[in-house]
């Protein structure tokens, strides 16, 4: 199974999430209908960074990291290859 490292910017206050889901798509749109308690304080989102993991193990590693990470590091992974909106 296949997990993937999101991050979505709040266009409202500017904050950020990180999470991780088996769906990215469906898990944004999720943020976005409200169905989350902190993010439905801050809709509506963007997703502006994805990432894939082979393992859910993996995609906890890095999410843990990226919530060590602050805003210019967000706005730079954004341009990155990694990031899979960018495909």
């Amino acid at each position: 199974m296949v997990y993937y490292v999101n991050i979505l910017k709040s266009q409202r206050s500017g904050t950020y999430y990180k999470g991780i889901s088996e769906d990215y798509r469906a898990r944004f749109e999720a943020h976005n209908r409200g169905e989350s308690t902190y993010t439905s304080l801050h809709m509506p989102w963007e997703l502006i960074y994805v990432e894939e993991h082979a393992t859910k193990k993996e995609a906890l590693i890095r999410e843990k990291k990226l919530k060590r990470c602050k805003a210019d590091y967000f706005e730079w992974l954004r341009s990155q290859s990694s990031n899979l909106l960018n495909r």
